[in-house]
């Protein structure tokens, strides 16, 4: 191993793991800190940057190694995490522990190791004299994990021109898969639209011991929760799925049967294709009588409900209507988030295949529309930033890495921690060399 990659290692290790003894657990955040250790880490190297903050214990950082005209690129990644209890975890969950080449620590996954490998490839970039052809952005960002208006949607709204890129790597992505002896790559270049609904089942109250008198509200939601949960919604190939399924099976079969086709190949192929080809609804919370003896008059059910890029809550009504028939109900729409994309055929996404061959040669990259929110979603919708969500997951079993983030013993392997330096060292290179 030649000395520069021993020393980015080692750098991205320790980093990772001061960012990791940092509780910036949302809510609260308090990601002042971690943008705190951030500047003084960049402060080594000479590179100044801005805290720039709604509120003072919340701030994002900006930093930027000035460019010509060419395109600008962003390494985007956020420090705030989800909850930990102690009491699930192996270890302390703000321990910073590296054991059998592995980083344990709450957002080692999501995402302070992306956090920790774009601040040292942006560094190294700095320390070996890099000019880009346009600028270099480093952007970490507070509250993606609950979106309350001090991250990345205040930014672009408040601070428009230090945000601004071209180009920008996110996290969604970098999962491996072998599928017919091949390894696949996932690359996050969409995301679906969060659009859940609540749906209020109407009845009429009255006294539990005679129940004959009343309409239960409650007895009647099933029947809607059924539907719900058997609702088979028409099936599309975007671009999205017919890029992935050209990139695992060769070919993209018609709509109704990609899942099949997939599962053949692979089961877990098959959940990974079925939410690309259409909405998805899931009932999560049920509220209804506050009393035993009450009959509701009211049961108040909350689906979660994700839709293709650019679909919207219009587009979708009518389809949820018809599977859930005539009846006492109403359904009303709580937001409309997300639901971006941004093109396949571009220079980013030639710049993250080259970077795929030369970490593993005959691994393919695949396009995928991530089920879930991310910030890539705010540059899209206010720059037009073409935005792909990708870190390279090629140490650590995809299967067990999925698993654990959110969930307890979140850790990183320092192979994957290490690669992903690389890979963003990679990207600026060949974007703005």
């Amino acid at each position: 191993m030649a000395v520069q990659e021993q020393t980015l290692r080692l750098e991205a290790t320790e980093l990772l793991q001061d960012l990791l003894r940092l509780d910036t657990v949302n809510p609260p955040g308090n990601e002042t800190q971690a943008a705190e250790l951030l500047a003084r880490y960049l402060e080594r190297d000479g590179i100044s940057s801005g805290l720039i903050a709604r509120v003072p214990e919340r701030a994002n950082l900006v930093a930027r190694i000035p460019g010509g005209d060419g395109p600008s690129l962003a390494f985007l990644s956020h420090t705030d995490t989800v909850l930990a209890d102690p009491a699930e975890w192996e270890r302390d969950p703000w321990s910073g522990d590296l054991v059998d080449g592995e980083i344990w620590g709450r957002g080692a996954l999501d995402m302070k190791g992306q956090v920790a490998a774009s601040a040292v490839a942006f560094a190294s970039l700095v320390r070996e004299g890099f000019t880009p052809a346009g600028d270099l952005v480093l952007l970490v960002v507070a509250d993606e994990e609950v979106g309350a208006g001090f991250g990345l949607s205040w930014l672009v709204e408040a601070h428009s021109d230090a945000a601004r890129c071209d180009y920008a790597v996110n996290e969604g992505g970098g999962e491996r898969l072998e599928l017919g002896g091949r390894p696949v790559y996932l690359c996050a270049t969409a995301e679906k639209m969060s659009a859940p609904f609540r749906l209020r089942v109407l009845g009429r109250s009255g006294h539990a011991s005679m129940p004959g008198i009343a309409d239960n509200a409650l007895v009647k939601a099933s029947r809607y929760i059924s539907a719900l949960a058997a609702f088979d919604p028409p099936k599309e190939l975007i671009p999205e799925a017919r890029g992935f399924l050209e990139a695992v099976l060769g070919e993209a079969p018609p709509a109704d049967e990609a899942i099949a086709r997939a599962n053949e190949l692979n089961p877990l192929l098959g959940a990974l294709v079925e939410p690309l080809l259409a909405l998805t609804l899931a009932p999560t919370m049920i509220e209804a009588s506050g009393k035993r003896n009450v009959i509701p008059a009211v049961c108040e059910i909350i689906v979660d409900c994700r839709l293709p890029p650019e679909q919207t809550p219009a587009d979708a009504e009518p389809l949820i209507r018809a599977a859930l028939g005539e009846g006492d109900y109403e359904l009303e729409w709580l937001e409309a988030v997300g639901g971006t994309r941004s093109a396949l055929d571009t220079p980013l996404w030639d710049a993250l295949e080259s970077f795929v061959e030369e970490l593993e040669p005959g691994a393919a990259l695949a396009p995928i529309a991530c089920p879930g929110f991310t910030d890539s979603h705010f540059l899209r919708e206010a720059y037009g930033t073409v935005a792909h969500g990708f870190f390279p997951v090629k140490e650590m079993d995809t299967e067990v890495a999925t698993k654990l983030i959110h969930s307890a013993n979140e850790r990183i392997a320092v192979d994957d921690l290490e690669a992903g330096v690389h890979m963003l060292r990679h990207v600026a290179r060949s974007l703005l060399g």
